[in-house]
This record gives C-alpha cells, sequence and structure tokens, in this order.
C-alpha cells in the first residue's frame, strides 16, 4: 500500500534526480564511459555582458555543459542593445568556451516561435523539434548546432 503525497520536497526532488541518474548511468554504456560523476559532468556555464559606463546587465547566457554537449538555457539580451551583434556575441563566447574547455561538440537550446528562432538559425543551429500549442496558441521549438574546434571567436 502506497500513499500519494503532491507538497513541494526539495529533499526528495534531489532524491529522485540522484537515483534516476544513477539508473541512467548504470544503463546506458555511453554515460557509463563518461568520466566523473553526473553531477560532476553537468557543469555550469554563464557568459555576462555587463556595461562599462554603469556596471548594469546588457545582456548574458545561462547555461551548462553535459555529455559534450552545451545546453543554453536562457539568452538575454537588454532591448537597448538588441541588433547590435551582442546576442551572437554572447553565444560565441558560451560556445568557444564549450569547445575548448570542455570538449563540447554539440549545442542544443529550444526557444519559442515570439523569441528568436530565426536568430539560432542565423547562428547555424538547425530546428530538429517543433511542438506546436505549447503552450497554447505559441509553437515551440528545440535546435541544435555542430560545434567546430578553432571556428568560435574568444
Amino acid at each position: 500500500m502506497f500513499r500519494l503525497e503532491t507538497e513541494v520536497d526539495k529533499a526528495r526532488r534531489d532524491l529522485l534526480r540522484t537515483r534516476l541518474r544513477e539508473a541512467n548511468t548504470a544503463a546506458s554504456p555511453v554515460l557509463r564511459a563518461l568520466r566523473g560523476t553526473p553531477d560532476e559532468r553537468d557543469v555550469p556555464l554563464h557568459v555576462w555582458a555587463v556595461n562599462d559606463a554603469d556596471g548594469n546587465l546588457a545582456g548574458g547566457l545561462v547555461g551548462h555543459t553535459w555529455a559534450t554537449w552545451l545546453h543554453v538555457t536562457y539568452l538575454w539580451v537588454d532591448e537597448r542593445h538588441r541588433g547590435r551583434g551582442l546576442g551572437a556575441g554572447l553565444l560565441a563566447r558560451a560556445e568557444h568556451i564549450a569547445v575548448t574547455e570542455r570538449a563540447c561538440r554539440m549545442s542544443r537550446l529550444e526557444t519559442w516561435d515570439f523569441q528568436a528562432p530565426r536568430f539560432y538559425r542565423k547562428q547555424g543551429y538547425e530546428v530538429v523539434c517543433v511542438v506546436p500549442d505549447y503552450p497554447p496558441g505559441i509553437t515551440e521549438y528545440t535546435l541544435v548546432k555542430r560545434l567546430t574546434p578553432g571556428r568560435h571567436p574568444r
């Protein structure tokens, strides 16, 4: 007999994540072959653009690297600085770090139709998944890019 509970429980969430990762690693030869524990392989990667004049955040990229992949979670540029290449520069810098310091070969991200799918295509990303009506009335895209050593600015 089991009791089902629905409250938010961070300790149980962390335990569940650990147990799922352990099961996945045990079941997958690819994951077993990767060096380090799962938490060591999932390394945050952040790139910030800070305005020299006032110290304010002009843009930023938050992501992580794992299993030779860069995963871009957030990329944002303040509206006043858009259209000047800052977003492309943030992305290129993250890709450079992923390739040269973390041996990544691929990058992935998700974006909605009203955000930046065209921007990412211009940066060399290809759409591999389209999820219509997620959330209702909006289309979500998953895009990937093969990362090539030597093609990323410092």
